[in-house]
């Protein structure tokens, strides 16, 4: 059952409406605070959290609702209020469904789910309790253990929200790995996919035949330990722990839709003129004729694209890093995550790219020299690399195997070009020569890898180029 409601609205819910909503519960109800003021959150008896609700978020670009909830959102500007019930208590997605149903009633506009929004009347919550602290003490986590912190999320798209990222941080901070646990007709954003890359941190799918399994990875899970962990098979040894991969993982069909995955770093000279987000701006409309459509600290991502807000917002928080989500038009379905550190080289910037592209649809691979050309020259390139994957048009993450990308192309900017001894940057063992890009005295270099996009030859093709560049 979904623990999440959200409120769609035209306008944004002002006190006395979200004093309304607060009072669905009735008026015996505690109300707290917490996250400096940023949650309110309706208590039991002994002040712990039974809905936990986030300050309403201004949403001004087009389509996150309709990608991240499949629901059809007001024009934008619009507000968006998530309401969170603390899991394993009765009657508590019922309090945050009528808390969400009457902002939707009172600033106009609409709920989601449907169904756990149907009615404003006070809901009966006498004798309700909730889970002990400490896991209640954190609004986004339902279970925590000396190992993991683990969500349980039913939206139709596990994103990067608030919530999530809150959780993410909480855990890293206390050394735990977080593990969500969803059912399986749930996907993963990309930007959560990029953050479970660390032991034990997993996605956690429901399944009737194998119980529970990895959603990246297909691996057959159960609970041990204190952590959802993969179940050794039968024929395991201490040699070779082998576990067994669910049948619903491996029922994957191709429906001939691809992504073209573009990951670059970027080292800038730490001045004034710096402007974050532009080398991706760059890339982005070299590959689709247009630029962004918005950004965000989360998704949904709220705010319409401005690399002077995100220039501003970096700068703010430097040394520390700032981590952002960019996102594109309906036409083209596109998504980013920026990562900005300040090093001792300078501002770096990593930014992970992805297009999504119809069966119908061809990639415009011949666009890629000059993105890369358009980085190296005007935006500090120091190495990129394109890939092309069989996986879904609309970048959505399924519980279900999709192949590696293949490799097309690996770049080098002209300061890593220089750093290489003698001229084994411009030789190669590969039957295509670099191209040069820039300048003949200072030259960035792009390789194509002739790698066959229909196998994983590519990857041969790019780790014998990169042996060779090391000096291998």
């Amino acid at each position: 059952m979904t623990k999440d409601v959200i409120a769609l609205t035209h306008r944004m819910p002002d006190p006395w409406t979200l004093l309304a909503g607060l009072l669905s519960g009735g008026p015996e109800k505690l109300v707290d605070t917490a996250g400096e003021d940023a949650v309110v959150r309706l208590c039991d008896d002994a002040g712990r959290p039974l809905v936990s609700v986030e300050a309403p978020l201004l949403v001004q670009v087009d389509g996150e609702a309709e990608r991240l909830l499949g629901a059809t959102a007001p024009p934008v500007p619009y507000w968006w209020t998530e309401a969170r019930a603390t899991t394993g208590v009765e009657h508590a997605e019922q309090l945050a469904g009528t808390f969400a149903a009457r902002l939707a009633s009172l600033a106009g506009g609409s709920a989601w789910p449907p169904e756990a929004a149907r009615s404003v009347a006070v809901v009966k919550t006498e004798g309700m309790t909730v889970a002990p602290t400490p896991a209640a003490g954190q609004p986004a986590i339902d279970v925590l253990t000396d190992q993991v912190a683990v969500v349980i999320q039913d939206r139709p798209v596990v994103a990067m929200t608030a919530w999530l990222s809150d959780a993410f941080r909480t855990a890293a901070e206390a050394g735990l790995g977080l593990q969500i646990v969803s059912p399986p007709g749930t996907t993963l954003s990309p930007a959560v996919r990029d953050h479970l890359g660390t032991w034990p941190s997993r996605w956690v799918v429901r399944d009737e035949r194998d119980g529970y399994y990895d959603g990246l990875t297909g691996a057959v899970l159960r609970w041990q330990e204190g952590m959802f962990a993969p179940v050794a098979a039968a024929d395991a040894t201490a040699d070779d722990p082998r576990t067994p991969v669910a049948a619903a993982f491996q029922e994957a069909a191709d429906t001939g839709q691809r992504q073209l995955a573009v990951t670059f770093r970027a080292v800038h000279p730490a001045d004034d003129r710096l402007m974050i987000g532009g080398a991706l701006e760059s890339v982005w409309r070299e590959l689709t004729g247009e630029p962004p459509a918005g950004w965000g600290t989360a998704e949904p991502a709220n705010l319409p694209w401005s690399p002077r807000q995100m220039t501003d917002l970096a700068y703010e928080r430097a040394p520390e890093p700032t981590w952002m989500v960019v996102v594109g038009s309906r036409s083209r379905p596109g998504l980013a995550t920026v990562r900005v550190s300040r090093t001792k080289a300078g501002v770096e910037e990593h930014v992970m790219l992805m297009f999504g592209y119809g069966a119908d649809e061809e990639p415009p691979l011949e666009s890629l020299p000059g993105a890369a050309e358009l980085l190296a020259t005007r935006h500090d390139l120091q190495s990129m690399l394109v890939q092309l994957r069989k996986a879904r048009r609309d970048l959505a993450v399924p519980p279900r195997f999709e192949g590696p990308g293949v490799p097309l192309a690996f770049v080098l900017g002209a300061e890593e070009v220089r750093r290489i001894p003698g001229d084994r940057a411009f030789r190669t063992p590969l039957s295509e020569a670099p191209v040069r890009l820039g300048p003949k005295a200072r030259p960035a270099l792009y390789y194509p890898l002739p790698g066959d996009p229909s196998d994983l030859s590519g990857w041969r093709d790019f780790e014998q180029l990169t042996r060779h560049l090391k000096g291998a």
